[in-house]
């Protein structure tokens, strides 16, 4: 297996943009959307994306010799979308008002450097998945988010605090 595009869960820690704006939520910082937010993205929760896995080892004869797309088109929204979405599911979690200015807009050039190309639009076709091995995702993207953000307000928050303080006081 090499990548599995979109699995999102509460201690996931690569930096895409949902550990992005999570850390940025966490900070009360505004969420900042490359080129307007446009691009269209997915995610799936990885006790879904678990149970796919599982089921590829469980059922070799169903699974060798096919590629499979492990995802969850129904959780199609744009980086836009996602943003807003986080911050009012991070709003209820924390007990936070959201800033005044929750989202700003930045040119890819200036979020990730010149000569950076992104695809405009990440959807996985679930078809082989689910005819091979009857898999479909069952987690909506409002689940996925309020039991992330939970999970990371929780276990995060504190220390976000004490790290910006004492960056703070040896400035």
């Amino acid at each position: 297996m090499d990548f599995i595009p979109g699995v999102d869960g509460p201690s996931e820690g690569v930096p895409r943009v949902l550990a992005c704006f999570s850390n940025n939520l966490l900070r009360r910082e505004p969420l900042k959307l490359v080129d307007g937010g446009q691009s269209q993205r997915t995610f799936v929760y990885i006790k879904d994306a678990i149970e796919a896995v599982v089921l590829m080892i469980e059922n070799p004869a169903r699974a060798n010799g096919h590629i499979f797309n492990v995802g969850n088109p129904n959780n199609e929204v744009t980086v836009r979308e996602l943003a807003q979405m986080m911050t009012e599911v991070y709003a209820n979690v924390s007990g936070e008002a959201p800033l005044d200015e929750p989202m700003i807009d930045v040119s890819s050039s200036q979020f990730y450097g010149e000569g950076y190309d992104d695809s405009d639009k990440r959807i996985p076709d679930m078809t082989i998945i689910n005819k091979q091995l009857g898999w479909n995702p069952k987690t909506p993207l409002k689940d996925l988010l309020e039991t992330t953000l939970t999970y990371q307000h929780k276990t995060y928050k504190e220390a976000v605090k004490r790290q910006m303080s004492q960056a703070s006081a040896s400035t």
